[in-house]
């Protein structure tokens, strides 16, 4: 059987001598033929980054960004909260005491009313006129109708009546008095030197007339609310 032939051995390489100076063509490599001479230099256009393909990795597999700092370690879990008290409403203010109620106005100090003796019936007129222009009416005089009993009195916007008989005014004169003070639209009052009956001045009070009883000193006295009121308050 013939042996194989040995492998061939490599023929030994003279390494060049170390102060052996190189020549230009081995100094400098020519170009290789394959390498393409490099295109002039233009501006490349600005590339559009590509659309970043749909990954198919799942969102639990997907890799945490480096600035999420993800879920927090068992270990450094808060302590829980202490218990708070209730918060408590600020304290409403006081409220301000309620301002008074207005007081009624106070009328006009007058001068303590000068009565007349009443002697007759002309003193009765005169006691009735003096006290009207204490009140506050001015320009008394006599009335343009005569009352059915009575003298008749009359002021700007009032009608009065003076009955010095000695009988009491009844329902009728009351009246006649309040219709007369309808005619001119007016006010009426109503002077007695002997007073009213009973009947006469629930008709008074109805019919808002106020009644005065001129006793014998000369001073009017009121007999009922309305007559209270003109008296403190005047005209």
């Amino acid at each position: 059987m013939p042996e194989p032939d040995p492998a061939p051995k490599p023929h030994p390489t003279t390494a060049p001598p170390a102060d052996a100076t190189p020549t230009p063509e081995q100094a400098s490599p020519s170009p290789s033929p394959s390498a393409p001479s490099p295109a002039p230099s233009a501006a490349a256009p600005a590339s559009t980054p590509a659309p970043e393909a749909a990954s198919d990795t799942p969102p639990h597999s997907r890799p945490t960004p480096v600035n999420d700092p993800g879920p927090a370690p068992a270990s450094a879990a808060e302590p829980a909260p202490h218990p708070t008290a209730p918060h408590k409403a600020a304290p409403r203010p006081a409220a301000p005491y309620p301002a008074p109620p207005a007081s009624p106005p106070v009328p006009s100090r007058r001068r303590p009313f000068q009565p007349v003796t009443i002697r007759t019936a002309r003193d009765a007129v005169t006691a009735a006129a003096l006290y009207l222009r204490w009140l506050g009416y001015q320009d008394i005089r006599r009335a343009d109708q005569r009352p059915p009993s009575g003298i008749g009195l009359a002021a700007r916007g009032l009608v009065v009546q003076v009955d010095p008989t000695m009988r009491p005014a009844s329902p009728r004169d009351v009246e006649c008095l309040w219709l007369t003070a309808m005619t001119e639209s007016a006010h009426c009052v109503y002077f007695s030197l002997a007073g009213f009956a009973d009947d006469a001045r629930d008709r008074a009070n109805s019919l808002g007339i106020p009644l005065f009883v001129l006793d014998l000193t000369g001073t009017p006295q009121p007999v009922n609310r309305l007559a209270d009121e003109l008296e403190a308050t005047g005209t």
